[in-house]
Parts: structure tokens; sequence; C-alpha cells
């Protein structure tokens, strides 16, 4: 089967439930195995992705062990005065998420915003 590049975009964190569930639904359809997938979150969506008080731990690092890239937008986080140790261990740093997005989709990556 074909190895199939997505990039789902976040921006709310209220849509934290909605877009987890989606990647994990397009794992069970396609398999992990086919597919390439990163999660840029930016604006207030970077708070779903700090750890202690994150309700979306557990999910979260499920997605990491599937070889999920979980991405957080230094732009935002300098905004809402977010340091990198605050993340979970898993998530990356892009220093601007519509730059990664840009960056992916010219790469041919599929865009997905929920």
């Amino acid at each position: 089967m074909d190895n199939f590049k997505v990039i789902f975009h976040i921006d709310e964190q209220n849509k934290a439930g909605l877009v987890l569930h989606n990647i994990s639904n397009l794992i069970a359809d396609l398999g992990e195995e086919n597919l390439n997938i990163e999660m840029v979150a930016n604006s207030e969506a970077v708070k779903m992705l700090v750890r202690n008080t994150n309700v979306f731990e557990t999910a979260l690092k499920e997605l990491a062990e599937k070889k999920v890239v979980l991405c957080a937008c230094a732009n935002a986080m300098r905004d809402l005065g977010i340091q990198k140790e605050e993340l979970l261990d898993f998530v990356t740093v892009v220093s601007a998420g519509v730059g990664e997005i840009v960056k992916k989709q010219v790469e041919g990556w599929v865009y997905i915003r929920p």
C-alpha cells in the first residue's frame, strides 16, 4: 500500500478531542505502517500539549507511540508564555506552525483541519 503523508492543523483547544479522534480513525482505517502523520498546534491549541493538567495526555502519548509527530508552534508558545519544559516530553517545537504546514504542503502532504 502507499505511504500517505497527512498533516493535521489545530488552532482551537476546544477541538482537541475531535482532532485526536480523527487521527486515531485515520490510523485504524489505513494502518499506521502506511502513514506519516504530523499534528501542528498553534494559537491557543498549544495548551493541549502542556503536561500535568492535560486531559489528553494519554491519547497524545498513544499517538506518539504510533509515530505521530506532535508539534507546538514556538510563536504561540511565546505569546502564551509556555516554555518548552512545560510541554509533554514527546512534543516537537517548530519555529512557526503555519510555516510548518506550508513546508509540508509543498512536499505533497495532505492538509486536514477539522
